[in-house]
């Protein structure tokens, strides 16, 4: 005698998901390289070595990867001018560059207003900030998506030289929150 029982399960929720990146247009949110701990002020840190070997090894990835930006959006404080000069000469960018004095210590909120004032023709658009702004913008945009190893990654902490690379199909002007899947997160080492 067979017994058959009929089972209904309630739909469960998706969860995270791995599916392809198709989208050739990307974000990179990056946290500036080491920096020294004091200077005359916080504007006018520098890099340490470190922070600049760290900065040059991300731009070596991201050339690597093939998402050499286009368009740079930088706070306008040393350090994260010397991180995109150092990233943009090992990946060979000449992307055009907004030093924006607002995301130096703006919240989330200015730091989306500035990325969604990026020109609509940026294929590879970059973010240059500070923590805790740049962990901040990237766990907001995730939609949970992507890769689910970068995003555990990024979940751990965003270290001094850590980037992480969302592909993005809306326009910049329609950034928001959970409108990126994450495609890649690394940390630059120095």
């Amino acid at each position: 005698m067979q017994i058959s029982w009929p089972v209904w399960h309630a739909r469960q929720p998706k969860g995270c998901q791995s599916r392809p990146v198709t989208s050739r247009r990307r974000l990179i949110v990056m946290r500036h390289g080491k920096a020294e701990p004091f200077a005359a002020s916080d504007q006018d840190r520098q890099l340490t070595g470190r922070g600049v070997a760290s900065a040059t090894d991300a731009g070596r990835y991201l050339r690597g990867t093939g998402d050499v930006p286009d368009h740079a959006i930088v706070s306008s404080s040393a350090r994260t001018r010397q991180t995109w000069e150092a990233l943009a000469l090992a990946a060979g960018s000449s992307a055009q560059v907004s030093l924006d004095p607002a995301v130096y210590s703006g919240s989330v909120d200015v730091v989306l207003e500035a990325l969604r004032a990026a020109p609509a023709s940026a294929e590879v658009l970059i973010f240059v900030g500070h923590n805790p702004s740049a962990a901040y913008v990237a766990a907001l945009l995730d939609d949970g998506d992507g890769d689910g190893d970068a995003i555990s990654q990024m979940l751990q902490g965003f270290p001094p030289g850590a980037l992480v690379t969302f592909e993005v199909e809306v326009p910049w002007a329609e950034l928001d929150a959970e409108s990126g899947r994450v495609h890649g997160f690394y940390v630059g080492q120095g």
